[in-house]
C-alpha cells in the first residue's frame, strides 16, 4: 500500500513539473513574440516617417522654379515610379498648405489596398521654415506582418522544440528511477517469497541507487546464510514434532483454518480406515463413516460457531462410529504462541472396550440383581413354607425342602464369592503362597465336586502324565480357580458324560499345565476370544446358564496377575471344550519384583 501511495505522488509531481514548465515556456514565448512584434512596428513606423520625409524633400526639390501647370505632372510621374518601385506603399498623396489635394496616386500592385500605417510630412524647401504644403503616404504593412508571421513561427518552434526535449528529459529520468524501484521491488518479492540469497545487478544504475543496492544485496546474503544455519535445526525440530504426534496411542487430526487436513497420525488412520493419500488436503467434513454419514460436519459447523474462549476451555467432544469400534473425538482450537488462531485439532480415542465393558457392566448388574433374586426368592418361598406348615409334612417332603434350601445357600454363597473374589483379586494386595502340591489341589477339587457331578450322572478322571514337585502359589485361589473350571463343565456337560482333568509337569520349561475337558456343546471362534473377559457369558439357544459372567475373568487374574501364568481355551461347536492353565513351578525374580 505504501508503494502505491508513493508512486502516486511521483506521476503527480511529474504532471505538475511538466504543466508548469508548459506554461512557463508559453509565457516566455507570448512574451517574446509580444517584443519582438512591438519593435517590428516602431520599426516600420520609422521606415514610413523617414520615406515620407524623404519624399517630401524630393518632392520640393523637383518642383522648384517649375511652372504650376508643371508641378501637377512632375509629382505625378515621380510618385508613380515610387509607388511602382515599393508594393508595400499603397498610395501617395499631395496636398498644398491650405490642404487641397495636389495630387494622388495609389499603387495597383500593392498586396493589399488596405492601409495599416499612415504617415504624413511637410514639403519645405530648405533653408525655409514655412511648410508649402504635405505629402502623405499610405502603407500596407504586408511585409512587417510577414516578418511577424515567420518570427512567431521561429520562436514557437524553439520553444516548442525546448518543451519536447524538457519533457523528454523528465520521462527519461523517471523511466529510469521507476526502473530502478521496479527492479528493487522485484527483489523484496523474491525475499519475501523465501529466495534468500537472490542478487540485483549493480550495473548503469546511478551512484545512490548503487548504494541501496549493495545494501539490499548485503541482506539478501545475511538472511540466506541464517536459512542456512537455521533450516537443518527447523526441520529437526519439525520432525521430532511429526514423530512425537505419530507414536501418541491416540489418533490426531491436524486441519487448518480452512478445514483442510495437514497431518494425520498413524493411529489416526487406523481408527478412521483411510491412508494418509486420502485423508491430506481434503475437508474433515467430507469423511464419511460406515453407516455413509458425514460424521464431522455439523460438529465443525458447531465449533466454528463457537467463541474461541468458550471452545478453548470446553471442546467439543462427541463419539462416531467406524465398523465396530466406538471412537471419542475432541475438537480443539491451535493457536501460535502468540495465540494467533491458525486451525484445529481433532484427537481420537478407541471407546470401544470401554463401551463395551459399560454395556457388560450395565448387563452384570442387571444379572446379579436378577440371580441374587431368585435365590433368596426360593429361600424366602420354601423357609416361610416350612416355618408355618412344617409340621403338615412328611420327613421326606421336609427333606426335600432342605436340600432345596442348601442348593440355594450354596448357589447365593458362590455368588457373592465370585464378587468379593473379584474385588479382592482386582486390587494390588499380593497373595500369599507357600510350597504346594498340585495334585493333591487337583484330587480335593474333584471331590468337592463329586455331590455335583452325581447328579448330572456325569464321571470325573484324572490324567497325570508326570508328577510335579512341590512350588510356590496361593492355595486357595487356585482351588477356586479349578473348581470355577470344573463348575462351567459340570454345567455344560450332557448326562452320563465324562469330565477329564489332565496334569502335565514340563520340567525343561518349569511349568505345570493343568486342563479341563467336557463333552459340552463347545464354544466358536468368536466367543474364544472374549470368554476370559469380565462380565463376558455365552448364551444360546440350546443352553442359558446362569451366573454373574465373573468366574472366568476371576480365573485369568488369579492366574495371569498374582501367579504370572497364562490361561488358555481350546474348542469346536459340538465338539467339547478344555480349559486349562500354566503355572510357573520357578517364579522368576523380574517377576516376583513386579
Amino acid at each position: 500500500m505504501d508503494n502505491k501511495v508513493s508512486l502516486t505522488v511521483q506521476n503527480r509531481l511529474i504532471i505538475f513539473g511538466l504543466l508548469l514548465s508548459t506554461v512557463l515556456i508559453i509565457a516566455i514565448a507570448i512574451f517574446a513574440i509580444f517584443n519582438i512584434q512591438k519593435k517590428l512596428n516602431e520599426g516600420y513606423q520609422n521606415f514610413g516617417q523617414v520615406l515620407s520625409k524623404t519624399l517630401a524633400i524630393e518632392s520640393v526639390e523637383i518642383t522648384k522654379n517649375l511652372p504650376e501647370n508643371k508641378i501637377k505632372e512632375t509629382l505625378k510621374t515621380h510618385s508613380d515610379s515610387i509607388l511602382k518601385s515599393h508594393n508595400d506603399i499603397v498610395f501617395i498623396e499631395f496636398r498644398d498648405k491650405n490642404g487641397d489635394i495636389i495630387y494622388s496616386g495609389k499603387n495597383e500592385l500593392a498586396a493589399t489596398n488596405k492601409t495599416n500605417i499612415r504617415v504624413t510630412s511637410p514639403l519645405t524647401a530648405i533653408g525655409d521654415t514655412n511648410p508649402i504644403g504635405s505629402v502623405t503616404v499610405g502603407m500596407s504593412g504586408s511585409i512587417i506582418s510577414q516578418i511577424s508571421s515567420t518570427t512567431r513561427a521561429s520562436l514557437l518552434f524553439v520553444f516548442s522544440v525546448a518543451w519536447l526535449v524538457f519533457a523528454f528529459v523528465i520521462l527519461i529520468n523517471t523511466y529510469l528511477i521507476t526502473r530502478e524501484l521496479r527492479i528493487l521491488q522485484n527483489g523484496v518479492k523474491k525475499i519475501s517469497t523465501g529466495e534468500f540469497g537472490y542478487k540485483i545487478q549493480t550495473k548503469d544504475v546511478s551512484s545512490e541507487i548503487e548504494e541501496l543496492f549493495n545494501a539490499f544485496n548485503d541482506m539478501s546474503t545475511r538472511l540466506h546464510i541464517y536459512e542456512e544455519q537455521n533450516i537443518d535445526r527447523i526441520m529437526l525440530e519439525r520432525n521430532k514434532f511429526e514423530s512425537v504426534l505419530m507414536s501418541i496411542a491416540n489418533g490426531v487430526v491436524v486441519c487448518d483454518d480452512n478445514d483442510n487436513v495437514v497431518l494425520v497420525n498413524n493411529h489416526a488412520q487406523t481408527l478412521l480406515e483411510v491412508s494418509e493419500n486420502q485423508l491430506l488436503n481434503t475437508k474433515i467434513q467430507e469423511y464419511i463413516d460406515t453407516s455413509g454419514n458425514e460424521c464431522f460436519k455439523d460438529k465443525i459447523e458447531q465449533f466454528k460457531d463457537t467463541p474461541l474462549e468458550i471452545i478453548e476451555k470446553k471442546p467439543i467432544e462427541f463419539n462416531i462410529n467406524v465398523d465396530t469400534r466406538v471412537i471419542k473425538s475432541i475438537i480443539s482450537p491451535m493457536f501460535t504462541r502468540n495465540k494467533d488462531y491458525v486451525g484445529y485439532i481433532i484427537v481420537l480415542i478407541d471407546m470401544t472396550k470401554e463401551a463395551e465393558m459399560e454395556q457388560m457392566r450395565a448387563g452384570f448388574i442387571s444379572n446379579v440383581s436378577h440371580e441374587l433374586r431368585t435365590p433368596v426368592t426360593v429361600l424366602r418361598s420354601y423357609i416361610d413354607t416350612l416355618y408355618n406348615y412344617g409340621n403338615e409334612f412328611d420327613y421326606e417332603t421336609q427333606k426335600e425342602f432342605i436340600g432345596t434350601i442348601n442348593q440355594e445357600i450354596i448357589r447365593l454363597n458362590r455368588m457373592v464369592n465370585d464378587i468379593l473374589d473379584f474385588s479382592r483379586l482386582e486390587a494390588n494386595t499380593e497373595l500369599e503362597k507357600e510350597p504346594n502340591n498340585i495334585e493333591h489341589l487337583i484330587e480335593e477339587c474333584a471331590k468337592q465336586v463329586d455331590v455335583l457331578t452325581k447328579e448330572h450322572n456325569l464321571k470325573i478322571t484324572i490324567e497325570k502324565q508326570s508328577t510335579p514337585p512341590e512350588f510356590l502359589f496361593n492355595y486357595d485361589s487356585i482351588e477356586r480357580a479349578l473348581t470355577n473350571y470344573l463348575s462351567n463343565a459340570i454345567k455344560y456337560s450332557p448326562e452320563n458324560g465324562e469330565i477329564k482333568i489332565s496334569l502335565n509337569y514340563s520340567p525343561d520349561k518349569n511349568e505345570v499345565e493343568v486342563a479341563v475337558t467336557d463333552q459340552g456343546c463347545g464354544i466358536s471362534l468368536e466367543h474364544q476370544k472374549k470368554i476370559f473377559d469380565r462380565f463376558y457369558r455365552v448364551e444360546n439357544n440350546t443352553h442359558t446358564i446362569k451366573g454373574t459372567g465373573l468366574g472366568l475373568n476371576l480365573v485369568k487374574t488369579t492366574i495371569e496377575k498374582h501367579h504370572y501364568g497364562r490361561v488358555f481355551v481350546h474348542s469346536e461347536p459340538g465338539q467339547g471344550s478344555t480349559f486349562g492353565f500354566i503355572l510357573p513351578t520357578v517364579v522368576k525374580e523380574e517377576c516376583e519384583v513386579s
